[in-house]
């Protein structure tokens, strides 16, 4: 419960997965739904206070739902909106990596939520700031659906406040992964510096034999006309 609400939590540091958080994302499944701002909560299982509480507000839902949505009947099998990281996905895939020893929640939002940084919660962050694989407390809360039949409970997204910086989760490695251990290492020519002569320097190359070098010039020969010299033949320069 977060702020005397039952169905609300306010999470501890999760890691954040998938996010949407500063421009809506279309629904694949249902191109009539309108764009939603969405994010993947990575909660570790050690956390087991707000496991706790989400298990709480999950069944909170499922009650206001039961007599509100669900003709007082809960169903059998509930579909909640928690995952075990350890696990499957509904299609039988594991999922990824970055979710082991996480419970895995995806909540979304039609309105946008604030993201702001613990340290200044008045000013929202910018887009840049904004990632997936980043550390944050969010607000969320679960409510009771039926929709085309189907009954559950879904997720609602609230606000973010980012806590600190981590490895994006964004497909690509970051540059400190890239160039760890390249930065400044000893022997490294500077930009426009001469290459290092070691063999295989440069992953494998072998730098060839020297070009050889450019003939010189002939000699001056004293029979040539010199420039200036008058052809006596024409009356003009020899160079003219």
């Amino acid at each position: 419960m977060y702020n005397n609400i039952p169905t609300r939590v306010l999470t501890g540091e999760v890691r954040l997965s998938y996010v949407n958080l500063v421009a809506p994302r279309a629904n694949n499944n249902d191109p009539t739904a309108a764009p939603r701002y969405s994010v993947t909560l990575l909660i570790p299982k050690t956390d087991a206070a707000v496991k706790q509480n989400i298990d709480a507000s999950i069944e909170a839902a499922a009650v206001d739902a039961q007599s509100k949505l669900w003709g007082g009947v809960r169903p059998p099998v509930m579909p909640v909106p928690i995952h075990d990281g350890d696990g499957v996905r509904d299609n039988g895939t594991p999922y990824g990596p970055e979710c082991k020893g996480c419970w895995v929640i995806t909540a979304s939002s039609k309105n946008k939520p604030q993201v702001v940084h613990q340290s200044d919660i008045n000013t929202e962050l910018l887009p840049q700031d904004i990632y997936s694989g980043m550390y944050a407390r969010v607000t969320i809360n679960f409510f009771g659906y039926n929709r085309a039949g189907k009954r559950g409970i879904g997720c609602g997204l609230g606000n973010v406040m980012k806590t600190r910086d981590g490895e994006p989760l964004a497909g690509g490695a970051s540059a400190a992964a890239d160039f760890a251990g390249v930065g400044n290492a000893p022997g490294t020519p500077q930009f426009g510096g001469a290459m290092p002569a070691t063999p295989g320097a440069y992953g494998g190359f072998t730098p060839g034999p020297a070009a050889p070098a450019a003939p010189a010039a002939p000699a001056a020969n004293p029979q040539w006309p010199q420039p200036g010299a008058i052809n006596p033949l024409t009356g003009q320069p020899y160079y003219g």
